[in-house]
């Protein structure tokens, strides 16, 4: 099998003659306890429209799924060994059955009336990304992580309306917009913001529909935080790189994020998504912490541009 291949896990007969109205794709690896949460949610949605089915696109997990298929038997799943959640949410779209889709991630959980919001965006032909919360063990008491996460974890409002793109863990559109921007790319550049630009490049418009609500866990220590900036920093180096900037654009956007956190900071004061002195407190220390480790591993890779290549080696 080459890995573009495709291997089909599981696929019920719909449980309705009715064809689906929406196709809601989920790519996932390695988090089966998260997904079967994930699939929790979307079992107790209601959809006035008609039936909507789901979609999970496997990329390659170590741990076997049998369990949650054996749980949701009525939930289709395939399995794109090709690296790249973009890779599986395309896999996905194309085995999609309904004319509108949905995309959320394995480890998030959609709150009521996700489905509802996300088709009648869909079918209205909007291109739409949805707000994205974080998930908290006790509000009156956060992790340094849950509290910065909490106010700059998933910034949909402004990716939406400043950036011109949507986080693809929580969005929705109708399958034509997909076919006519084109598919999501492949894991060595952030997906959705390279294809939220081409789709504003074409003149699609992307809305923020916060009535379409999705929540994610916060990374569990800063160790999780700082892998996920190490994948996001490659993405923006990989970028710059391909554009042909100069290295003092890079110099520059490095000195950006070392002033960040004084810039930042008023935000986390005044969040309304965190409450309490101390949580405020533990979230400013988390945001100087994170920017400048950012910072540390930019210096890195700008060094690596007039040296060895060695960056993510």
């Amino acid at each position: 099998m080459t890995p573009g291949d495709s291997l089909l896990l599981s696929d019920p007969a719909p449980a309705t003659t009715a064809a689906p109205v929406i196709s809601v794709v989920i790519p996932h690896l390695n988090t089966p306890d998260l997904l079967a949460r994930c699939l929790e949610s979307l079992m107790v949605q209601q959809l006035d429209a008609g039936p909507f089915e789901v979609i999970v696109v496997d990329n390659g997990s170590r741990t076997p799924l049998d369990a949650v298929q054996q749980r949701f038997a009525g939930v289709r799943f395939l399995l794109q060994p090709a690296a790249g959640p973009g890779l599986a949410r395309n896999m996905g779209a194309a085995a999609a059955r309904a004319p509108l889709l949905a995309f959320i991630d394995a480890d998030c959980i959609a709150l009521p009336g996700w489905v509802q919001a996300a088709h009648a965006a869909a079918a209205s032909g909007a291109v739409v990304g949805g707000d994205i919360g974080v998930e908290v063990v006790d509000a009156a008491c956060m992790t340094g992580c849950e509290a910065f996460e909490s106010e700059f974890g998933f910034r949909q409002r402004f990716y939406i309306e400043t950036r011109k793109f949507s986080v693809t863990a929580n969005m929705a559109m109708p399958a034509s917009a997909l076919a006519r921007v084109g598919p999501f790319a492949g894991i060595e550049i952030a997906e959705d913001l390279d294809w939220g630009q081409r789709a504003h490049a074409q003149g699609q418009s992307i809305s923020f529909l916060p009535a379409m609500r999705v929540l994610h866990p916060a990374r569990p220590d800063f160790a999780a935080l700082a892998r996920k900036w190490d994948r996001l920093l490659q993405h923006e180096w990989n970028g710059h790189r391909a554009s042909g900037r100069s290295i003092m654009h890079w110099w520059l956007r490095t000195a950006m994020v070392a002033l960040s956190p004084f810039l930042d900071a008023r935000r986390m004061i005044l969040s309304d998504r965190v409450s309490g002195l101390g949580n405020r407190w533990r979230g400013l220390v988390t945001l100087v912490r994170i920017r400048w480790y950012r910072v540390a591993k930019m210096l890195v890779a700008g060094r690596a541009l007039t040296g060895p290549q060695r960056w993510n080696r």
